[in-house]
């Protein structure tokens, strides 16, 4: 178990503004033709919106 630092939100939190971000750089990526850059992006979106995905969903076990 990690330790949090004084106002940190959190894994959960983390995870859901690094898929927030990750996302409006994947359309930047996209409007510029940036095709791995934009694919890649769109691998690390995927992984976190899986966290949180699975996070819930272990909550509600």
């Amino acid at each position: 178990m990690r330790h949090e630092e004084p106002g940190e939100g959190g894994v959960e939190e983390a995870v859901a503004f690094i898929a927030e971000q990750v996302g409006a750089l994947r359309k930047l990526a996209e409007r510029h033709r940036l095709d791995v850059l934009h694919y890649l992006l769109g691998m690390t979106k995927l992984e976190a919106d899986e966290h949180l995905r699975l996070r819930s969903k272990r909550r509600l076990s």
